[in-house]
């Protein structure tokens, strides 16, 4: 029997400001977008550089304080899980995505990291809010469970 594993980490750097956004239920849903840098060397020998957007999604009491203490610039570490969706656009298009679904967000800017001018210490992610889970893998709908048309994006990906 083969086992599966949707289990992602990564370290980049916001894109632009986090977007929090309530659904309907009174759920928090917090969006950005990091850029992960990857160095190699060519196979002439040059160092050459590879830029990916990845977009994340964060849930909760999690979302609300990546928005309160993120902005554009800000280094994280993201702990989740690949998850992929598509809806039909406005203007009748297929469209998809691949994003991460945050598990765990280290901030690693400190200071002029926080949005406010308050620079108190950031405060730690592990906060258990268990029961605002977000749908899993598998599409069952847990107790803050959300439909397809309310995750919709406001504009058009790529970032």
């Amino acid at each position: 029997m083969a086992a599966n594993l949707n289990k992602v980490m990564l370290i980049g750097n916001l894109t632009r400001d986090p977007e929090l956004r309530y659904l309907p239920s009174g759920q928090a849903v917090t969006t950005f977008s990091i850029a992960c840098n990857r160095t190699y060397v060519a196979k002439t020998g040059e160092k050459k550089e590879e830029v990916s957007f990845i977009r994340i999604v964060v849930w909760a009491r999690r979302a609300e304080v990546c928005n309160e203490y993120l902005k554009k610039g800000s280094a994280v570490f993201v702990e989740g899980r690949l998850q992929s969706r598509s809806w039909d656009a406005p203007d009748g298009s297929k469209r998809s995505a691949v994003e991460v679904i945050a598990d765990n967000v280290q901030f690693l800017s400190r200071g002029g990291g926080a949005k406010s001018s308050d620079q108190a210490d950031v405060p730690s992610m592990d906060v258990d809010d268990s029961i605002f889970e977000a749908p899993d893998a598998s599409g069952k709908k847990n107790q803050a469970s959300v439909s397809q048309d309310e995750l919709k994006p406001d504009e058009d990906i790529p970032f």
